[in-house]
C-alpha cells in the first residue's frame, strides 16, 4: 500500500512526539529557549539565568542535544554568527514543547490537589 508524504510526515512527527515526551530538563530548556533565535552558549547563560544557576549545561550535552534536534526536525539552523550556529524552534519543536508543557502543568495540578 503506498502512503501519501504527508500519512509519512505525520507518522514521523508522532513518533517524535512520543520519543521526546517526557523530556528531559536539557531538551525541555533548549525548547523554551529556542522560541527566539539563539546559539548553544546562549541558551547556556539563558537557562543558567532561568533556574539561579541550579542547572548548568554542559556544552557537551548541549551540543549533542541541538544536533540531534536539529535532525528530528524540533529546530532549525537560521544563520551563522561570528563561528556560532543561531537556532530557532520548528512548529513540530513548538507542538512537542506544548505536550510537555501540558504534561508538566497536569503534574503540578495532581500534585497541588493531593497535597492540600
Amino acid at each position: 500500500m503506498h502512503r501519501s508524504k504527508e500519512e509519512v510526515e505525520e507518522d514521523m512527527d508522532a513518533h517524535i512526539k512520543r520519543v521526546y515526551v517526557p523530556m528531559t530538563e536539557t531538551g525541555f530548556y533548549i525548547l523554551l529557549c529556542l522560541r527566539e533565535p539563539n546559539h548553544g552558549y546562549g541558551i547556556v547563560q539563558r537557562v543558567k539565568s532561568l533556574t539561579e544557576g541550579e542547572i548548568l549545561l554542559s556544552p557537551g550535552t548541549m551540543y549533542g542535544s541541538l544536533s540531534k534536534m536539529e535532525k528530528d526536525g524540533l529546530i532549525r539552523f537560521i544563520q551563522e554568527e561570528e563561528k556560532r550556529k543561531i537556532y530557532q524552534i520548528t512548529e513540530l519543536g513548538q507542538e512537542v514543547l506544548n505536550l510537555e508543557l501540558k504534561r508538566i502543568r497536569r503534574l503540578y495540578r495532581n500534585a497541588e490537589e493531593v497535597t492540600r
